[in-house]
């Protein structure tokens, strides 16, 4: 038999008293559907399954649709057939700790110790002005004029050879957007257009030396090799002249990476009279890759012929 249902009135406590019915509704077939829960829930809970009841209300107006009434605890039945197991809110997920992104690696130059390969581009060439401070330098470092690269001489058609093997990116006067500059060259291509000044500009060559370098070669006489043009270490790229600024026949021999980011700063009057930009990517010393010369060596004296 099943046992006495509750009364829904115990403890002044109506759990049907919130429903948004009339009355008259309410009370038509009451019990019935009281007796029927009562009895579905004693046999859910004897299968070991916990109900949680939901909102009774279905809406009407005035109140809010789907609202649920939560029962003290002394209107729920305490007879002996009915468990009632407390039901503890389930926790969201945690989400999986994601590891933090990495950072990309920047790519930086190969310093000067690991670069290989390197010859001398005037092979014959004496040393006449070397890369550092100079009053010659139109370069600024630490506040002092700078020569950006070395200068090498002979005599004038002496051949200039390429000092590594790579890639020809510029070979004649129109270089300077492979020379490192850091802003905008329009200003001074459009002064050297408008009053035709590229004829004053030196020849150079500059080489993709395929190692994250760039060589560059200036004041020649003449060129021999073309843009786009793959040579080899030795190999004749020219020979060597006084064009451009140049108080006789040399070689500046410059070596930069476009991976820097150092930077040179630029004399004003320069800037202020062919309008370039006022820095460039800092260069690093030739001397630094370029193999050292062999020493002559004496021939021995001859020994004196012994007497007969």
């Amino acid at each position: 038999m099943p046992s006495p249902r509750p009364s829904p009135r115990r403890n002044n406590y109506d759990p049907l008293a919130n429903l948004p019915r009339p009355l008259s509704e309410r009370q038509r077939g009451g019990r019935a559907r009281r007796v029927f829960g009562l009895g579905l829930v004693a046999a859910v809970v004897v299968a070991g399954v916990v109900i949680v009841r939901p909102g009774l209300g279905t809406g009407d107006s005035g109140d809010v649709q789907g609202a649920v009434v939560s029962d003290p605890p002394s209107a729920v039945p305490t007879s002996p057939a009915v468990v009632v197991a407390a039901v503890e809110p389930t926790a969201a997920p945690t989400a999986s700790p994601q590891a933090a992104p990495t950072a990309t690696p920047v790519a930086t130059p190969l310093p000067p110790a690991q670069l290989t390969g390197y010859q001398w581009p005037l092979p014959r060439g004496r040393l006449t002005l070397e890369f550092g401070p100079s009053p010659w330098g139109s370069r600024i470092v630490d506040g002092e004029p700078f020569h950006d690269g070395v200068d090498f001489a002979t005599f004038c058609g002496d051949r200039i050879v390429a000092a590594h093997a790579g890639t020809v990116l510029a070979a004649g006067r129109r270089y300077d957007q492979f020379m490192g500059w850091v802003g905008d060259l329009k200003r001074y291509t459009d002064r050297l257009d408008a009053k035709k000044l590229w004829g004053t500009l030196p020849i150079v060559v500059v080489i993709d030396d395929g190692n994250g370098y760039r060589s560059m070669y200036a004041h020649f006489g003449k060129v021999k090799v073309k843009k786009g043009q793959v040579v080899k270490a030795g190999q004749l790229l020219g020979w060597e002249g006084a064009t451009g600024r140049a108080s006789g026949c040399h070689l500046h021999y410059g070596l930069f990476s476009p991976l820097e980011t150092a930077t040179f700063g630029i004399d004003k009057d320069v800037v202020k009279r062919m309008k370039l930009p006022d820095q460039q990517i800092a260069r690093i010393d030739p001397m630094l890759v370029l193999p050292d010369r062999p020493k002559p060596t004496k021939k021995p004296a001859a020994s004196p012929t012994p007497a007969p």
